[in-house]
């Protein structure tokens, strides 16, 4: 979702960074005669094909979020904590909406270092300028950097299309700890994380000057800023909070599979505004990023049905649903850079890894990931990654800057798993520190009392009849 120095075009993703053959340039200023005023400065020309593009898609990413991954997370809890799991994905998208617009914006896509962005934009400053001065016209990102990147689009969309990736983030986190966190510190931790944690990481990964851009690790879509960072959160998470009581002793069945089957099928059709809506445009790389997603998807879905037919006996229908979400994951950071071939054999690799790391590694190692957020999209998101690195098809990200694009191979390798690695790294120490912080101050878990009655009825006072 962002752009790279590498490359010279945008990539969006929640992940490292490169968005599609954005490369406009402003038209040169006509040379000054006697005392005529000096021009104003070229506004980069909306166009109407991608703006609606655009528009679809974050609407499609919106989706993904609620009704999607809330029916999806909601259907495999037990009844009890059904309205609880839904609620969760709900008030995310409220509080991380407001948090964008205040701040998070602002410290992920200003220019500020290459570290964070600074306060330009806090409360969306400057976004209602070119009506103000009455000129209508595209924005570009990155203005006044050494590195900036003319767009198509109004800035309005542009920062409404990387909300909704800011909104689903810290809800894939809520499958890791479903059935046991008070709504309070959920609360607190979405707007702690979203700044913290999130912002900074699309900052690295997406702006122009972002470290993880100036390295020349490429995430197409958000394989790094939102699938790792929400799975390995996660995984820190389930750990620090505990596991579930009656875990291995009680029925942890899932209440109905129908709504997660439906919130699956919702996050596939969605993930086609999240991949191939991280073109920025409607062109030729954006109908590649739908191609690669669906072949990709499929192929995690048949992977672990087939691992888990050949292991059980039997493919479940929450196997796969599972293994295309994912294959979903696994493609995000490659979408835009591999083909057909390649994003089948992602796909493939995806699917059987991840069911390994949500059933034998899970268990291997003790810890309650409920619904498998690190299991899918921690674990999918590295491979995903680092499989980019390997099967980068280089025509396909070429710039006139770069005519070669970016290329598979080990050095492009060694590349994504730098970026993958600090981007954990800082993971797991931030959340780390926030929840010992919201512990401290208000506490993370519910009462075993209130457990075993069920978030519903103790955290909101409705139940399901």
């Amino acid at each position: 979702m962002q752009f790279s120095r590498r490359s010279g075009c945008g990539i969006l993703g929640s992940g490292l960074l490169l968005l599609p053959g954005l490369a406009l340039a402003a038209p040169d200023s006509a040379p000054l005669a006697g005392n005529v005023a000096p021009p104003v400065a070229a506004v980069p020309a909306i166009d109407t094909g991608d703006t609606a593009w655009m528009l679809i898609s974050t609407a499609l990413v919106l989706m993904m979020t609620i009704p999607g991954l809330a029916l999806f997370y909601g259907g495999m809890v037990r009844k009890k904590n059904v309205l609880a799991t839904l609620i969760q994905s709900f008030a995310i998208c409220c509080i991380a909406s407001l948090v964008w617009m205040v701040l998070g914006y602002s410290l992920a896509f200003s220019t500020g270092t290459a570290w964070i962005g600074d306060l330009s934009h806090a409360l969306l400053r400057g976004v209602a300028d070119r009506f103000t001065n009455g000129v209508d016209g595209a924005f570009t990102l990155g203005a006044g950097s050494a590195n900036p990147v003319p767009m198509t689009i109004p800035e309005s969309v542009y920062l409404l299309f990387q909300m909704t990736f800011a909104i689903i983030t810290p809800a894939l986190i809520t499958g890791a700890f479903a059935e046991r966190m008070k709504f309070s510190a959920l609360c607190v931790f979405t707007v702690l994380w979203s700044l913290l944690v999130y912002a900074p990481v699309a900052h690295w990964v997406w702006s122009p000057i972002g470290w993880v851009a100036g390295l020349g690790a490429v995430d197409f879509a958000g394989g790094t800023v939102v699938h790792i960072n929400s799975g390995v959160a996660g995984l820190v998470c389930a750990i620090i909070l505990g596991k579930r009581r009656g875990l291995r002793h009680e029925d942890m069945s899932p209440f109905n599979l129908t709504y997660a089957i439906i919130g699956a099928s919702l996050l596939w059709v969605g993930w086609f505004g999240f991949n191939a809506g991280s073109a920025l445009g409607a062109n030729g790389r954006a109908g590649m990023a739908m191609l690669t997603t669906q072949v990709a998807a499929a192929a995690g879905g048949v992977a672990w049905m087939l691992v888990e037919w050949a292991r059980t006996g039997k493919p479940t229908a929450l196997g796969i649903i599972s293994g295309a979400i994912a294959g979903l994951v696994a493609i995000t950071p490659a979408a835009g850079f591999v083909l057909p071939g390649g994003a089948v054999l992602i796909g493939l690799i995806a699917g059987a890894v991840c069911f390994w790391s949500s059933t034998m590694l899970k268990h291997r190692l003790g810890y309650d990931d409920s619904l498998d957020a690190f299991g899918v999209h921690g674990t999918g998101g590295i491979v995903g990654a680092l499989l980019t690195g390997l099967l980068a098809y280089g025509p396909l990200s070429a710039t006139s800057a770069n005519p070669a694009g970016t290329v598979g191979g080990l050095h492009q390798l060694w590349l994504q798993a730098e970026a993958v690695g600090v981007t954990i790294i800082w993971c797991v120490i931030m959340t780390t520190a926030i929840l010992k912080l919201i512990d401290a101050l208000m506490g993370l878990r519910v009462t075993p009392e209130e457990e075993l009655e069920g978030l519903d009825m103790v955290l909101h006072g409705e139940r399901i009849n």
